[in-house]
């Protein structure tokens, strides 16, 4: 299959050759150099948490939390259901029972009202994801937490750059989790990072992070010599990923200018297909920032939504659908159960089609597509 117009197109902006040599050059590359600390810095700056963390995957940073939580084996944590398998693999993994809540159809985020009705008295957290880079009704979401004495940890991996009443999403709940895997708006090829709001969980993500050890506090001289503490992995991520990242967070003004504008033109020649009734666009409450992380329409129904990318592709461009919603899969039926009743997430997630959307899509490119797929109509 011939491909004119890619869905996708890792970011790049230049610099992060050079700072890639210098990494190298410096003779160390594994974990917490000096590209790590840099980029620690820039987020902690630049979101306001009061301590971020890379990590090697926005999976990991969401396990990392999942510890950090202290979630057991018989724990509940609620989740929307459309969303990554990484959100329920996170809390899974430490024995807990995903409880998959209903989406809201305008933002496709976890609808905050259908929360409090899926808590029960083993119910250890809340996981709201922010889709497409527009929040979650975080307001809302954290009252109920603070009523019911839980946690929230934010799945932004879609949402850095992004706001909500003007703050940063993923320094909004206890933990925070971004993902740089090639597909997001920044990157670092595979990569996360852990935002930590309040400080007095900082020194066991730290060990956490460091295979169990108190190897951190060691090198800053707090312990005398460092040992294993407790369960932990090996969450962070090598210098080579991390000063490639950092290249890219300094332009990260430039590459979200970028995107703006692409999804912007996007929405001014699509719109007239919405006004008749033809497909939807998405919607953007009115206290939130997006990042433009993502353009996507949605169709009548599946069937034409599968027309629709046919279509596409015989023209060379490839747009893509996602997500199979997790409690109808077969690991989610193990693992997980929904709470309530289901009146968006399958209806919704079958309609949804994302258009190509990336740092540096032409506008001639984005042009066709929309001729494209006005031409289908």
């Amino acid at each position: 299959m011939s491909i004119r117009i890619p869905f996708n197109k890792p970011p790049f902006v230049g610099s992060e050759i050079e700072y890639v040599r210098a990494a190298v050059e410096s003779g160390r590359i594994c974990g917490d150099g000096q590209f790590n600390q840099k980029c620690h810095k820039w987020l902690q700056e630049h979101t306001g948490t009061s301590k971020a963390l890379l990590t090697t995957s926005c999976t990991h940073a969401l396990e990392m939390a999942a510890f950090l939580c202290d979630i057991l084996p018989g724990d509940e944590v609620i989740m929307p259901s459309f969303t990554f398998v990484s959100t329920a693999d996170a809390f899974a993994m430490r024995g807990a029972k995903c409880v998959f809540v209903d989406i809201r159809p305008d933002t496709m985020n976890l609808d905050e009202k259908k929360i409090e009705e899926a808590i029960t008295p083993k119910t250890r957290a809340i996981v709201p994801v922010h889709y497409a880079g527009v929040s979650c009704e975080m307001d809302t979401i954290n009252a109920i937490a603070k009523k019911h004495h839980l946690f929230v940890v934010e799945d932004a991996a879609q949402g850095m750059m992004a706001t909500y009443k003007g703050r940063a999403l993923g320094n909004l709940g206890d933990f925070g989790c971004y993902s740089y895997h090639e597909t997001k708006n920044y990157s670092m090829g595979e990569g996360g990072a852990l935002l930590i709001r309040d400080s007095k969980f900082a020194d066991r993500a730290e060990i956490i992070r460091e295979k169990g050890t108190n190897r951190v506090q060691f090198h800053r001289g707090e312990v005398d010599k460092y040992t294993w503490v407790e369960l932990g992995s090996s969450y962070l991520p090598s210098e080579l990923n991390a000063a490639y990242l950092y290249a890219e967070l300094e332009q990260a003004k430039r590459i979200f200018d970028n995107r703006m504008a692409s999804w912007n033109a996007y929405y001014e020649r699509l719109e007239p297909l919405q006004k008749k009734g033809l497909i939807e666009l998405p919607k953007i409450p009115e206290e939130c920032k997006h990042n433009a992380h993502m353009f996507y329409i949605k169709m009548p129904d599946l069937e034409g939504r599968t027309k629709m990318i046919a279509h596409l592709v015989k023209h060379e461009i490839l747009a893509v659908f996602h997500y199979v919603p997790l409690h109808n899969a077969p690991a989610g039926k193990r693992f997980g159960r929904f709470s309530g009743v289901d009146a968006f997430t399958t209806r919704e997630s079958n309609r949804l089609l994302r258009l190509p959307m990336f740092y540096g899509l032409k506008l001639d490119d984005l042009d066709f597509v929309c001729d494209k797929i006005h031409a289908f109509f």
